[in-house]
């Protein structure tokens, strides 16, 4: 495993981190604890020290599967990265509580279901800017700080994006920016980039693999199961998409090269990016993003 600093914080995190959304259940799949620990077993042996999870990947309930595991094993190799902003009701449904007093239940939810005294890398996840810029949820923030319950602070940008968000970041303490960064959405590279080198923030690229469509086994007319997000996605932005990354499969990825490493490995070409954070259905997909990062260097 090659590894990075994350921004500013100072330390160091592996080039390839474990993405967790699937966890909660809205991947086509409901995870055991026997699967988490397999995956987080994976991620182990291959190096891998970062996980990223959120509140409302299920309520909690991908952080209580982490928790389970982390309970059992050295908490202290492993840099855990969760969110906040989102109260999970069911599947694609959520309402968003941004307030301090409600940020700060959510946090003793987290801590409680990730089994950890700190969270490593806090993040406002996905929120508008005017919650964003409410300076009464970052003096709360910094008091969960100063009472050691986190040790940095991060956004993760909203999908349809918030240069205001990455431009104001380091003002409120935040060290780390998540974007959603991929060889289908470079906006990043222009909107969110020059911001964070100005101020030596951390980039953790998600969805690195667009969704798992940068894989290169989805095929036109693809479809997904009811509880899986994609088929959320527009039957328009699929065939489009789908017929992107077969253009680039067939001009870009080396012979021999399987797609998703090399898309992997396409985003960590860029230095500014200190992790990509892929999902991964098992432990054969955990060993298989871990082999990206030799592709990078």
């Amino acid at each position: 495993m090659h590894y990075r600093k994350l921004g500013s914080t100072g330390r160091e995190v592996s080039a390839i981190g474990i993405g967790t959304w699937q966890l909660g259940g809205e991947w086509g799949h409901d995870y055991s604890q026997a699967e988490a620990d397999a995956i987080l077993d994976a991620g182990a042996e291959c190096g891998i020290n970062l996980i990223d999870t959120a509140e409302c990947y299920g309520d909690h309930l991908s952080e209580s599967l982490i928790g389970d595991y982390l309970s059992r094993h050295d908490r202290s190799r492993w840099i855990v990265a969760t969110k906040f902003g989102h109260r999970f009701h069911s599947f694609m449904r959520r309402t968003d509580d941004y307030s301090p007093d409600g940020v700060r239940v959510q946090l003793e939810a987290s801590l409680r279901a990730l089994r950890v005294e700190a969270i490593d890398l806090y993040q406002f996840h996905s929120g508008p800017d005017a919650d964003f810029r409410n300076e009464a949820l970052w003096t709360m923030l910094e008091q969960q700080k100063r009472g050691g319950k986190i040790r940095y602070l991060g956004v993760s940008i909203l999908g349809k994006g918030s240069e205001t968000q990455a431009r104001e970041a380091r003002s409120f303490g935040v060290r780390v920016l998540q974007v959603i960064y991929n060889r289908l959405d470079r906006r990043p590279e222009a909107q969110y980039f020059p911001s964070a080198q100005r101020d030596g923030l951390g980039i953790m690229a998600r969805v690195p693999l667009a969704s798992g469509l940068l894989s290169g086994k989805y095929k036109a007319g693809a479809a997904f199961a009811a509880n899986d997000f994609r088929s959320t996605m527009t039957p328009e932005r699929l065939r489009r998409d789908i017929e992107e990354v077969e253009r680039i499969r067939e001009e870009e990825v080396p012979a021999g090269v399987p797609m998703a490493q090399w898309a992997l490995a396409w985003c960590l070409k860029n230095e500014t990016v200190s992790a990509v954070i892929p999902g991964c259905k098992d432990a054969g997909q955990v060993r298989s993003n871990a082999a990206a990062a030799d592709l990078a260097w």
